[in-house]
């Protein structure tokens, strides 16, 4: 069976999962997410995306 599940839909659950059960802030939150969105538009977007494609691929082919 293989399960499949998007990369913001996990963060996300991530994030709900430390604001609730480890004591981050909501404004943490925020500054986190905004700097994602100043990531996005910067010149090291496509490292970022290149890596964590390559990370997801090689998470992929883990037989278990």
């Amino acid at each position: 069976m293989a399960l499949s599940i998007s990369a913001v839909v996990l963060l996300a659950i991530i994030v709900f999962l430390l604001v609730k059960k480890s004591g981050l802030k909501a404004a943490h939150a925020l500054v986190c997410m905004l700097l994602g969105f100043y990531l996005a538009s910067s010149t090291i977007a496509p490292t970022v995306k290149t890596l964590t494609t390559n990370v997801a691929s090689m998470i992929g082919g883990i037989k278990f």
